[in-house]
Order: structure tokens, then sequence, then C-alpha cells
């Protein structure tokens, strides 16, 4: 039982939080103004720096997740002039990591188009009362949380694991709680802003490594 990765999504349909774990194949650059400022902000691993032993474990805040293919994504200081997102500008692709084909912005409109279409059509079918809550294909599973204020935690593992809807709760009811929604520096619904927030971001890699659904 694997987690691959975690979107955040408004109520305003925009992916305003990124989070991968273990991702062989890695999405192309985003265009520019394709997603929101510090959804995802990375850098790669220096070579002298990256230890075998320690790789898959956050060493700070501001550095939370290094994945096996060496590329940290995490790093919370934000720069428009001199620092942007490999999601944004394409880095060097790390041996045995191939790409989706598609890009970054793409992708999360994809996710996003995904959960909506079946979501409506489980309604029409069903009935209001129904919900849906995950879904399965031969490569992945999907996994959907939603919140009264609109928000959509959204993550994908692997398609033998069972539900994580009691984790995404967990998020939300913890770390994105505590955070995000009572911290008076994050701009909620601004519509121009992703989540910017190292401690956020460092109590969710904290709470999904120490999972049971992390090898």
């Amino acid at each position: 039982m694997t987690i691959y990765s975690l979107y955040i999504y408004d109520r305003h349909c925009a992916c305003v939080y990124y989070h991968d774990w273990h991702r062989t194949r890695r999405p192309k650059p985003a265009v520019e103004g394709g997603i929101l400022p510090a959804v995802s902000q990375a850098v790669l691993a220096p070579v002298a720096e990256s230890n075998p032993s320690t790789l898959g474990a956050y060493s700070s805040p501001r550095n939370t997740l290094t994945s096996a293919s060496g590329v940290v994504v995490a790093v919370n200081e934000f720069n428009a002039q001199s620092t942007a997102s490999p999601l944004l500008q394409a880095p060097p692709s790390p041996v045995g990591v191939s790409s989706t084909g598609l890009a970054f912005d793409e992708e999360v409109k994809l996710v996003y188009g995904v959960v909506f279409s079946l979501r409506n059509m489980i309604k029409k079918l069903s009935g209001r009362d129904e919900q849906f809550v995950s879904y399965r294909t031969s490569a992945y599973k999907l996994h959907l949380f939603e919140t009264l204020s609109g928000y959509k935690f959204i993550m994908l593992s692997d398609p033998g694991t069972e539900s994580l809807r009691f984790v995404l709760r967990q998020i939300y009811v913890g770390p994105f709680l505590e955070y995000v929604v009572r911290n008076p520096l994050i701009y909620m619904d601004s519509k121009e802003y992703g989540i910017d927030n190292e401690y956020f971001r460092a109590s969710v890699d904290r709470m999904i490594r120490g999972s049971s659904f992390f090898p």
C-alpha cells in the first residue's frame, strides 16, 4: 500500500497545494501562470549532499520532502524574479524518472475534472444523498474528501490501498485547520496564492510518513 500524491483544491477549482511521495513519472513544466505561486516550490538536491540512506525523510520545515528521485519538494521561500518551481521550468530529469507527457497545470485540471464529472454522474444516477469518495483503475486509486467550505482533498495511491478518506480528514482537522485556516497570514480564497506554509507541509509529510501506508 503506497501513497503517491496529494492535491488540495479550493472552492474556485484552483489547486492550492501539491505534495508527492512516490512518484516515478514527473509532469512536464507548467506554462507561466498555469499554477498559483507556492503550490509546489522545489529544487534539485545537490548530488554531493544526497545520501541514499536519508532519501525520503525531511530534514527541516523548509526542506520537507526528498523523493527517491532526489527531488526536494517544499522549499518555502518564494521570489518571483529569481526563484521558480520546477513545475514552471524544466529541471534535469533524474535517473529512472520518466515524464507523463502532460504539463503540471494540465494534470491538476485533469484530476479535478475527473472528480467533478464522476461526482455529478453519481448524483444524477443515485440521488443527492450518494457521495463520491473514491474510484480505482489498474494503475492507481483516487480518494476524495470534501469539506463544507468547498475545499477538496484528493489523494492518489496504489490500486490495492484501502480507503484513505480518514487520512484526508485527519489532514483537514489537524494541520489544515491549525496552520492554514487559523493562520492570519494565509490568504484564504484569494485566487492569487497557494498554501505557502512550512509547518503545514512538514506536518502533512510527518503524518503520511508515520502512517501504515508509507513503505
